[in-house]
């Protein structure tokens, strides 16, 4: 069962004016093959289809552990856009979509089917499909497949952080970032416990410090990178079998939070009833009028 708590994971400030273009470029940390909705649908199936669960507990309480957490993700990421794209709709006369939406500023499926919200896809169109899961029903090769698609996340989430200048984004990326490099150090130790070889010589992956970043240093001077939280009031509690000793970032020492995130609010959108409806014309009242 899952628990659902009404915060996101972060504070995420206000925008000062709608920014459709880098809406749609964060669209990719949502539906893009290296998204928040790949790490989390990926770890979800491998929990739900992994056997023999009693005799490698730690790793079964490290992938579905990762995969709560995944899910706070989606709503990050989901509120970052929505945040984005909230003053079109205030700026909006109500008549026609305002700033080009759908001209080259934006990704004009904000409006057309979604209601100016987050889209299940990524930046260049394409929907997110049940095609990116990777279950093979290994250990090893699961562990090792979800190391690489922590990999890829983090190349995404560095270019769109350098792809976009906009505060509001760069905030929730900077997060990202050092969250998404937990969880690739927590596979990659995983795998340096079942196989004897250590992957976490292998960190980071890009070669990029995330100190690198304003917005991911802030996180990781408060420790962000080395805690791992357990997302559950009683159970996963054997991820400190393999969530321990040593950061290979920094050399701090791990540790496993037994409660979430301090979070913060989750905005409030404009809202937004006839949705560029057009506006009535007065010509045709006036017709009207006359005919009754």
């Amino acid at each position: 069962m899952f628990l659902r708590i009404d915060k996101l994971q972060i504070e995420l400030p206000r925008p000062a004016q709608a920014d459709p273009e880098s809406a749609g470029i964060v669209q990719e940390l949502m539906g893009g093959k290296f998204g928040e909705m790949s790490t989390l649908m990926n770890y979800t199936y491998q929990s739900f289809n992994m056997r023999g669960k009693s005799k490698i507990r730690p790793y079964y309480d490290l992938v579905a552990n990762i995969a709560a957490e995944e899910m706070g993700h989606i709503e990050l990421v989901a509120n970052t856009v929505n945040l984005l794209l909230d003053q079109v709709i205030e700026d909006s006369d109500g008549a026609t979509p305002p700033l080009d939406v759908g001209a080259g500023t934006g990704n004009p499926d904000h409006l057309l089917n979604l209601g100016m919200g987050t889209i299940p896809g990524g930046a260049g169109g394409a929907n997110w499909t049940g095609d990116y899961v990777f279950n093979s029903g290994n250990l090893k090769l699961d562990l090792l497949h979800n190391f690489f698609l922590e990999s890829g996340a983090r190349m995404g989430k560095i270019r769109v952080y350098e792809a976009t200048q906009n505060p509001v984004a760069r905030e929730m990326i900077g997060y990202l970032i050092v969250r998404g490099g937990v969880h690739q150090e927590a596979y990659a130790k995983a795998l340096s416990d079942l196989s004897g070889v250590d992957v976490t010589k292998l960190l980071p992956v890009p070669e990029i410090d995330s100190n690198k970043f304003p917005d991911a240093r802030k996180y990781m001077d408060r420790g962000f990178h080395r805690i791992l939280y357990r997302f559950s009031p009683e159970d996963y509690r054997q991820i400190g079998e393999i969530w321990n000793g040593i950061s290979a970032i920094d050399g701090t020492e791990r540790e496993v939070d037994d409660g979430i995130p301090e979070g913060g609010e989750v905005p409030d959108l404009s809202p937004a009833p006839p949705l560029y409806a057009p506006n009535v014309d007065a010509g045709d009242i006036e017709e009207i009028a006359k005919r009754l």
